[in-house]
């Protein structure tokens, strides 16, 4: 195939996908709008057993819409789905659980104050009287079926992001659906988790479920799918067979549209003074951590989830006070500095958890953007609120945020959305440290270019702590990369070192 295919090449090829097996699930004409906004368009195509299909598409496309209608958190406008060849009507989460349907959310729908064992038998438990210990046995013989390493008894508040997208994916397990959505499954585990999970995406194909996979990750895709279909702007463009798509280059510009760079220039600088320092850190989960961030570099810090990443970045942030050891953020002492931070050209942070700590999604995008930056439109005691709204609609429009409207509910955006929102919103703030956990997490190819774009340009004034998960995020970006486990730095290495850039994988799992 050509890796610039033609627009007739991208229409839909009914004959593309064999259709040897009866669909377990057919969408005929789905439509589906919030207002002025047309979020799916006669949408058509089948979900066959034993099959794992990607379901493509930019930021706002339409997936995680398309999805809510056959999960039943949304009703179409028009159009019907059938199961098994007859139609069916999912007026609630419940009607689609009940007909084999789960879906593991971006958002993740846990009851922090319960542990692993409870959340994933919450609602589903067979006596009236069921032992903490009994339900984690369960849990546990769940956990090692498909190799997924979490502790049941684990309480959720205790959990990284990562450990707790594994809770969503063995709740879906645990109620042995027949379809099975995944949006965004892997956005915030490493590389061995994500493995992990590929391999139980590839049991549950086997035994003849069906498998719906959103990724923005086009590697995975290329690694996992049977099939790949493709959404544009709530239309449905293409669906193909996975082994007919030869690259990620090509299967970026079926998904774009246009063609699609996947390599990103990054010159060399000579870093400046420290704008973080890290000395002899040791609290809850962090075990004598010394870090050093200078101005014009980019630091990643890389580890598999749950090693102290967290805590780390909530120090450094301002959100927990350190233990024992010393945290000097920008030549300033930790107390003293977020005794009265600067709005600007001080402390930047971009949260892994976007709705959780970034965003309020019941506020508006200027609210929200002015969370951190209300300083900046205040004149005295007053809010020039008509300059701030001005200053949202020309952020949103330069970061592609969609639909920008600045009186809009930021819990209308897509998650992908969401996030470049809040990378709009940090970057306006000229910050000397910036810190980006997961900058990218949930961001299409075209979104990521453009952030990783943002960061490179960014390091001419800052210092950047990245907090990744990929890989190769982190090689791409980083000037120096530190490997934490356990709570402590195992190396920290310039990426040219290639001997030491060979041993990530080691050191990442606590030795090497």
């Amino acid at each position: 195939m050509s890796p610039n295919p033609s627009p007739a090449s991208l229409a839909l090829d009914p004959t593309a996908i064999p259709p040897s097996d009866p669909p377990l699930i057919r969408l005929e004409g789905l439509s589906k709008s919030f207002g002025p906004v047309r979020a799916s368009h006669d949408i058509s195509f089948a979900i066959r057993p034993g099959r794992i299909l990607a379901l493509l598409g930019e930021n706002g496309a339409g997936k995680s819409t398309l999805m809510s209608m056959l999960a039943g958190r949304l009703q179409p406008d028009s159009g019907r789905i059938f199961l098994r060849g007859e139609e069916a009507r999912f007026d609630s989460p419940k009607d689609s659980i009940a007909a084999g349907i789960g879906m593991v959310y971006q958002n993740f729908m846990l009851v922090n104050r319960m542990t692993v064992a409870e959340n994933v038998l919450l609602g589903q438990e067979k006596h009236f009287w069921v032992s903490p210990k009994a339900m984690e046995r369960e849990v546990g013989e769940l956990t090692r079926r498909f190799n997924l390493p979490i502790d049941p008894g684990a309480g959720i508040w205790e959990l990284s992001m990562g450990e707790r997208q594994l809770v969503e994916i063995l709740k879906l397990l645990y109620r042995q659906s027949q379809v099975l959505i995944f949006d965004e499954p892997t956005a915030v585990l490493t590389p061995v988790e994500a493995q992990h999970l590929f391999e139980a995406l590839r049991n549950m194909a086997g035994q003849g479920k069906s498998i719906i996979f959103i990724s923005h990750k086009l590697e995975e895709v290329l690694a996992v799918a049977d099939e790949v279909a493709v959404l544009r702007r709530g239309e449905l463009v293409g669906h193909w067979e996975a082994k007919d798509i030869q690259s990620k280059e090509e299967l970026a510009n079926r998904m774009v549209g246009r063609t699609v760079s996947l390599e990103i220039a990054k010159d060399s600088r000579m870093p400046g003074e420290p704008v973080l320092r890290v000395e002899h850190l040791t609290g809850p989960r962090l075990d004598d951590v010394n870090l050093v961030v200078r101005q014009g570099e980019i630091m990643a810090l890389v580890g598999v989830a749950g090693n102290g990443q967290k805590e780390l970045v909530e120090t450094v942030a301002g959100l927990r006070p350190p233990g024992s050891g010393s945290v000097k953020i920008l030549g300033t002492d930790w107390k003293a500095f977020f005794a009265n931070p600067s709005w600007k050209e001080s402390l930047s942070y971009i949260p892994e958890d976007r709705l959780g700590v970034a965003v309020c999604r019941e506020m508006t995008l200027t609210d929200n953007f002015l969370l951190t930056t209300r300083q900046g439109f205040c004149r005295g005691p007053w809010l020039r609120r008509k300059l701030a709204r001005q200053t949202v609609a020309e952020k949103v429009a330069e970061f592609n945020v969609q639909p920008g409207r600045p009186d809009m509910l930021a819990g209308r955006l897509s998650g992908g959305n969401l996030q470049k929102l809040v990378l709009a919103r940090e970057f306006y703030r000229n910050s000397r440290l910036i810190v980006a956990e997961q900058p990218t997490q949930g961001l299409d190819i075209s979104s990521t270019e453009e952030v990783w774009r943002q960061l490179l340009q960014a390091r001419e004034h800052a210092g950047i702590l990245l907090v990744t998960g990929d890989l190769r995020e982190a090689m791409t970006l980083a000037d120096r990369i530190a490997v934490i486990f356990r709570g402590r730095i195992m190396d920290d290495f310039p990426v040219e070192d290639q001997e030491r850039m060979k041993r990530i994988g080691l050191l990442m799992a606590g030795s090497g």
